[in-house]
């Protein structure tokens, strides 16, 4: 039987709390536990308004319900090729609470990340990459590679 000493259930405490910041440090690292791997295509459907101050992103609204994967409100695509974004950059806006999915095809390997919900996909070469999220905050957020930089857009959620 191994009993634990005050001692060691403090050492041990600490090793977790130091692992769990190390886990959670540095933006775009890829062992951060929030960038998941790339999902398949998304079904196509048919556009909805979305209010731009610019180019914008396209943007779909809710799928069929044939469509094999889950509905959302708002569907995001964006194409990277040769570092130019595809629509150029510029801003989508969406209503607070929707389901936002955005998915993103880049000619090289790269990370999508979405700033302020601290969300992210691995964009290999060519392979689509998706993030699904209720838009449950308001502000201008930061849409991103990490890689090449490159902003894709800014989401604004009212």
């Amino acid at each position: 039987m191994f009993v634990r000493t005050p001692a060691a259930r403090t050492a041990a405490a600490l090793a977790a709390v130091i692992l769990g910041a190390l886990l959670l440090a540095g933006c775009g690292q890829d062992d951060d536990p929030s960038v998941a791997a790339p999902s398949a295509a998304p079904t196509s459907v048919a556009p909805s308004s979305v209010t731009s101050t610019g180019p914008t992103p396209t943007a779909a609204s809710t799928p069929s319900a044939a469509a094999s994967t889950a509905a959302v409100d708002q569907q995001i695509t964006v194409t990277i090729a040769k570092k130019r974004v595809d629509p150029p950059t510029g801003r989508v806006t969406v209503s607070k609470g929707q389901s936002v999915r955005i998915t993103v095809t880049s000619d090289v390997a790269d990370e999508l990340h979405v700033h302020g919900y601290d969300l992210g996909a691995r964009l290999p070469a060519g392979t689509p990459g998706s993030v699904e999220f209720r838009a449950d905050k308001t502000g201008l957020f930061e849409v991103e590679t990490h890689e090449s930089e490159l902003v894709l857009f800014q989401l604004v959620v009212r």
